[in-house]
């Protein structure tokens, strides 16, 4: 049996990775299973939320023992659907601007060791992403800016930190693309593009 292709968007929230990974699962050949964020934190337990979603800062040292766990966990599950011959399309934000660096992607890459793995990182400029934001809050905003910034901290860094190193296969920007748009860029790159390399040359990176 063939394993299953798995494909990892990786961007900040709001920059439309669930909507790619949406597209992808409408229009691609085969089965697709999405494993993404939002799907894995209505299993997490609520007092470890938002578990892998943490987002950059450090301000919850309390549960940022669990996420590398969690992250194991959760690739450990890709594995195991594409090596059952499954297709896996992940929409998460990695980075590692915890209190203290926890190296979670390049042990998710040795996870997915000998696996088909393309690394797509999804673009957004800030603007756009605080534009999303708006039209999809109701009530209070979560997170505000100040006189100052009006950009809110948590916002901008997401869009600082979730990116580096920058290693990718492919990059789409979701502000001139629609989600399909950029689910066909991914499947021309699978068809034609180079050999993915992305997650090989992770897997490498010193720990620490």
């Amino acid at each position: 049996m063939d394993a299953g292709q798995i494909i990892i968007l990786n961007g900040a929230p709001r920059s439309g990775k669930s909507s790619v990974a949406a597209a992808i699962q409408e229009t691609f050949e085969g089965v697709w299973i999405n494993l993404g964020v939002d799907a894995y934190a209505q299993g997490t337990p609520p007092r470890l939320r938002p578990g892998i979603g943490l987002r950059p800062g450090g301000e919850r040292p309390d549960i940022e023992a669990f996420v590398p766990l969690l992250y194991a966990a959760l690739y450990n599950a890709i594995a195991a659907h594409s090596r059952l011959g499954l297709n896996v399309v992940v929409d998460v934000g990695h980075h590692d601007a915890y209190s203290r660096p926890l190296n979670i992607l390049p042990e998710c890459a040795r996870r997915l060791a000998g696996l088909p793995v393309l690394f797509v990182g999804v673009q957004c400029p800030i603007e756009v992403v605080l534009r999303r934001r708006a039209a999809s809050e109701t009530g209070t905003p979560y997170v505000v800016g100040t006189d100052d910034d009006p950009v809110p901290l948590p916002v901008r860094l997401w869009q600082e930190e979730v990116h580096k190193p920058g290693i990718y296969d492919l990059e789409v920007d979701t502000s001139p693309l629609s989600p399909q748009d950029c689910a066909e860029a991914i499947r021309l790159h699978l068809s034609s593009g180079p050999e993915p390399s992305a997650f090989r040359i992770l897997a490498q990176l010193p720990v620490g």
